[in-house]
């Protein structure tokens, strides 16, 4: 029998491994980080051909307990290593969150309007993203969540804040209504 390795699948809603605190990476630069980085990266290619959705993801949503995030926000692909929020705006805003994790359900949470992030790319270099617009501070808030084994759902604003994402498409006005 020939045993072919395929990608990591995405963790589901429910596997304990998404709700556990991540490590820090030691040595950013390490092949073995670097091959972990290009696979996180493959699985987020991957689910944005399969759902049409998906600017990134973390690390643990594919069973990689440690500190990094898969980015593609169009101007292509990138890795945010060890990242820290190091500043968050007064003002907040609620939205529908949706999570690779559970890609069948829409969550309304409330988050900071801006954010300013620290991070490390794949050589070890600082970066700064400082007072990120609202769609960005929004992304990198839930995929560091994520780093944090906190999920959308525990950030849920109250008891009838997860509707399955079949009833937001079929009224959207309805839900829209409902967020900021």
């Amino acid at each position: 029998m020939v045993r072919t390795l395929s990608e990591p699948s995405v963790l589901l809603l429910g596997d304990t491994r998404l709700e556990s605190v991540s490590a820090p990476v030691l040595n950013p630069a390490a092949p073995s980080s670097r091959a972990q980085y290009r696979s996180l990266h493959r699985v987020l290619a991957q689910f944005r051909a399969r759902h049409g959705f998906g600017r990134a993801i973390a690390a643990p949503q594919i069973g990689i307990p440690r500190r990094f995030i898969a980015a593609d926000l169009g101007a292509g692909p990138f890795t945010l290593i060890n990242p820290v929020i190091t500043f968050r705006s007064a003002q907040t805003f609620s939205l529908w969150d949706d999570c690779m994790s559970f890609p069948d359900l829409l969550v309304r949470v409330r988050r900071h309007t801006q954010i300013s992030v620290e991070y490390q790319d794949e050589t070890g270099e600082l970066t700064r993203l400082d007072k990120l617009e609202r769609a960005m501070s929004e992304l990198f808030q839930h995929e560091i969540d994520h780093l944090d084994g906190v999920l959308a759902v525990h950030r849920a604003v109250d008891e009838n804040a997860v509707i399955k994402r079949a009833d937001y498409e079929r009224d959207p006005q309805y839900y829209d209504c409902l967020v900021d």
